[in-house]
């Protein structure tokens, strides 16, 4: 067993940050909370922590299952940091699953599931640049009770 073996792993690692990238640039580009370094940066650990336990897990289904646990769980947490409440009003959920599935990916990616990778890249990004500007057209009805809530629980400042 070559225990040094830097090529594959390097290609693994620049697939799963490349996949990540077009993700993060849009979130830059929307001034979000997390954005073009972050993404990647996501994806590129979530594969490293897989290929890392490659080797020792190769003969342990339960231990890679909780390897992908760990990280789902981690990503998570980072998430939930995106989430910001302002009132009725709350921000960040967009860019808290993009980070879960930027996980997802860079885990698809560090277990060799390449086409799941691209598929979730994919379709992550179109829904961020397809699906927000058919959101930002949706009508808002006014009487409903969130618009109510908002308008009750406004801030002057802001």
């Amino acid at each position: 067993m070559d225990k040094f073996q830097i090529l594959p792993h390097l290609a693994a690692l620049t697939g799963a940050y490349a996949l990540a990238l077009p993700i993060g640039w849009d979130r830059e580009r929307e001034e979000r909370s997390a954005g073009l370094r972050t993404f990647p940066i996501v994806a590129l650990a979530s594969c490293g922590f897989i290929q890392a336990a490659e080797q020792l897990m190769a003969n342990s289904p339960d231990g890679t299952a909780r390897i992908v646990q760990g990280i789902i769980t981690g990503i998570g947490f980072i998430g939930g940091g995106a989430i910001l409440k302002h009132g009725a009003m709350v921000k960040g959920t967009a860019t808290a699953a993009s980070l879960w599935a930027t996980g997802a990916i860079g885990a698809a990616v560090g277990l060799g599931v390449y086409d799941v990778a691209v598929a979730i890249a994919l379709f992550t990004f179109l829904t961020l640049k397809v699906i927000t500007p058919l959101e930002n057209n949706v009508p808002v009805d006014d009487d409903s009770p969130a618009n109510k809530d908002s308008r009750v629980n406004k801030d002057p400042s802001s």
